[in-house]
């Protein structure tokens, strides 16, 4: 949800680009760090070189520019259209204008309104050998809201870099981790040794006929729970009326709970996975902007959860207790109790293997850990992070010493507890090239997965990280752009090769734009710990072999479009993040069921996005229906009470509905009444 650095502005600063969940955090931060000259419609950081460089109505100043920064063809032909701009020199001489200047001129006078949100002829909107661009849907036409962030994107594309050099698919080291055991069975291996077909149906033959030794069929009951992945078909489609950020089920399975952007976070008895049962629902008092992430304890009592405000709650998960909740306040100075300021907000939090500490990362670019017991932070790790913190986690569950904090500065910092004397990391995982989402650790202590802006996960070894030193050396702005996930597709000619690169695997393929969509590592009793798997802003998610190739697809929006009739109030609340009355899907978060094969999708999923929906997808061998009971893909409420009104309206949509677009604000248009005020419409 953080922004890349240049994009701090206040929303009256961005009103082109600007999104609700920082309208608090950038009141409180623009009066330290004040940024009054923003204008999201151009680059900053080429604003300075250009304005310097060319002058329309003034003189050049330097026209000494890289060859690589500036593009030397002077006009841009439009169909018919030819555009052609030109400034006066020192000398008097006209002097062509480059076409990267045209392109900012283009996003801040009405000359934008001569073209429309679409690829007309002479303007390819990426390369053209790179075929992989994604298209506009002339739908999208109408809107031309849209087109300021293509006129940017295209001012930057001008800085080329050479292609990168994609992984390799199966990858080496991958193939490596799966053939020694540590991440699932090879399933190859006895029917290699005995000559005979590769199937499930033969391992559970031989497992029925227990004629082998233990160790062979302990194998061949692993390769059965590793091969049965979820399918896409939902078993159930739980409705909420806003969009729901994240779920996990309870390292035992017998819990489930749902965070949303109404401050509310439901809890579900999942102890038969198949049948949920819903427990109990708990609120944030004024939260800001959304729940962003909870926590479970170890024991399953208490539930630690937190918006973007320096103050989490903690919750008892008993029904029958319907107590306040506890506030925990990391705004607190180390040592004292007094109540602090909420200058900073929460993006993640987890509970220690013991259930006596919280850690959180904030968006003041510091990790925070704080002891549940006396009620005040004891660790404030600060000034090592370059930007927010998106995302923490514990390395290892049975000890807290070890600390992970993702950040959008493109490093994963190590902290070690035990020697923190002068405040530093004991290392750093580097290898992305834009901010990170989200950390996940494999809990042994070892292995750690990433998830990041740049579209790759990555998987890491703790034994090959990067030393402190190393990380003194290392200047992220180097590779961060502009890029802004929320609302743009991520360029590929942004696609780099980092230097220092220290992953295992990369993990291709999926989406992490709108929001800071978050990745996992399956467990081990049901999946064998074979995979690793994402949420996808395409409404999917992807599950891997850890070698890098695609095991499966679970498609949330294939099992969830029409499953609910467009309401009034949906309109108004799809102008913040689609900007056109469609279906469309985001998978922010998923969960694998511990002991079973069945997965929870926790998706922005609705008309517009402007709802949510967590979907409960199990194995069923391919199979689009089920004669079980319930049926597959039925419709309930966040309560888990039955809505027969979607069912039907699913039941009768029509297929391929037109696409309504609409404006992604409201749009400006000048009237003249008697008193001679604009008006607004």
């Amino acid at each position: 949800m953080s922004p890349s650095p240049e994009r701090r502005g206040s929303p009256e600063e961005s009103e082109a680009i600007w999104h609700p969940a920082h309208e608090w955090l950038e009141e409180s931060e623009s009066e330290s760090d004040p940024d009054p000259d923003y204008d999201p419609t151009h680059d900053n950081d080429n604003d300075n070189d250009l304005d310097n460089e060319w002058e329309i109505h003034g003189t050049i100043a330097d026209q000494s520019m890289d060859p690589l920064t500036l593009d030397d063809s002077p006009s841009i032909n439009i169909g018919n259209i030819e555009i052609e701009l030109t400034g006066a020199g020192l000398d008097g001489e006209r002097t062509r204008l480059p076409t990267t200047r045209i392109l900012e001129l283009l996003s801040e006078t009405g000359l934008q309104n001569l073209l429309q949100f679409r690829q007309p002829e002479g303007w390819p909107f990426g390369s053209e050998e790179d075929p992989r661009q994604p298209s506009i849907d002339e739908d999208d036409s109408d809107d031309q809201d849209s087109f300021i962030p293509m006129l940017r994107r295209h001012v930057r594309a001008a800085r080329r870099r050479p292609p990168a050099e994609l992984p390799p698919v199966p990858n080496p080291e991958g193939k490596k981790l799966m053939s020694e055991g540590h991440f699932g069975t090879d399933q190859y291996y006895v029917d290699r040794l005995k000559q005979r077909k590769k199937s499930l149906a033969t391992n559970l033959m031989w497992r029925e006929l227990g004629v082998d030794p233990h160790g062979v069929r302990k194998r061949a009951n692993q390769y059965i729970s590793q091969s049965l992945i979820p399918g896409s078909a939902a078993d159930r489609i739980i409705h909420y009326d806003s969009r729901s950020y994240s779920g996990q089920f309870s390292d035992d399975g017998n819990f489930f709970f749902c965070c949303a952007q109404d401050f509310k976070v439901r809890m579900y008895d999942t102890s038969d996975p198949y049948d949920w049962k819903y427990y109990k629902t708990v609120d944030y008092p004024f939260g800001q902007w959304t729940i962003t992430d909870a926590t479970l304890s170890p024991d399953n009592r208490f539930l630690v959860y937190s918006s973007i405000r320096s103050q989490a709650y903690m919750a008892t998960t008993d029904p029958e207790d319907d107590s306040d909740p506890t506030l925990l306040d990391f705004s607190a100075p180390q040592g004292r109790r007094q109540r602090g300021s909420s200058h900073f907000g929460i993006w993640s939090l987890r509970i220690s293997g013991d259930g006596r500490e919280v850690v959180a990362g904030t968006s003041e670019d510091s990790v925070i850990v704080y002891d549940i017991e006396t009620k005040q932070p004891v660790l404030n790790l600060r000034d090592r992070h370059e930007h927010h913190v998106n995302a923490v986690c514990y390395g290892d569950t049975s000890s807290p010493h070890i600390l992970y904090s993702g950040s959008d500065d493109t490093t994963i910092r190590v902290w070690d507890r035990r020697s923190m004397g002068d405040g530093r990391e004991a290392g750093a995982f580097m290898g992305h090239t834009e901010g990170l989402t989200y950390v996940d650790s494999k809990g042994d202590g070892r292995y750690v997965l990433s998830n990041s802006k740049d579209q790759t996960m990555k998987l890491w070894d703790l034994r090959k990280m990067m030393t402190s030193a190393d990380v003194e050396d290392f200047d992220p702005h180097g590779y961060m752009t502009e890029f802004d996930y929320r609302f743009e597709p991520y360029p590929e000619e942004y696609r780099q090769n980092p230097k220092n690169d220290c992953s295992v695997v990369t993990y291709r393929g999926h989406r992490v734009l709108k929001t800071l969509i978050r990745c996992h590592f399956s467990p081990p009793d049901s999946t064998n710990s074979r995979y690793v798997y994402s949420g996808s802003e395409d409404g999917k998610v992807y599950v891997w072999n850890m070698d890098a190739t695609l095991a499966d697809t679970i498609d949330v929006r294939e099992a969830t479009v029409d499953s609910r009739p467009r309401e009034p109030e949906a309109y108004a609340t799809a102008y913040e993040m689609s900007g056109e009355m469609v279906w469309r899907t985001c998978v922010r978060d998923a969960s694998w069921h511990p002991n079973a094969p069945v997965l929870a999708a926790t998706s922005w999923n609705g008309w517009g996005l402007s709802s949510g929906t967590c979907t409960v997808h199990s194995w069923n061998g391919g199979a689009a229906t089920d004669e079980g009971s319930p049926p597959l893909g039925k419709n309930y409420d966040d309560k888990l009470r039955p809505i027969p009104e979607f069912n039907n309206y699913r039941e009768n949509a029509p297929f391929n509905r037109p696409r309504r677009p609409l404006r992604s604000r409201p749009v400006r248009r000048w009237a003249m009444n008697d008193q001679a005020e604009p008006e607004i419409w």
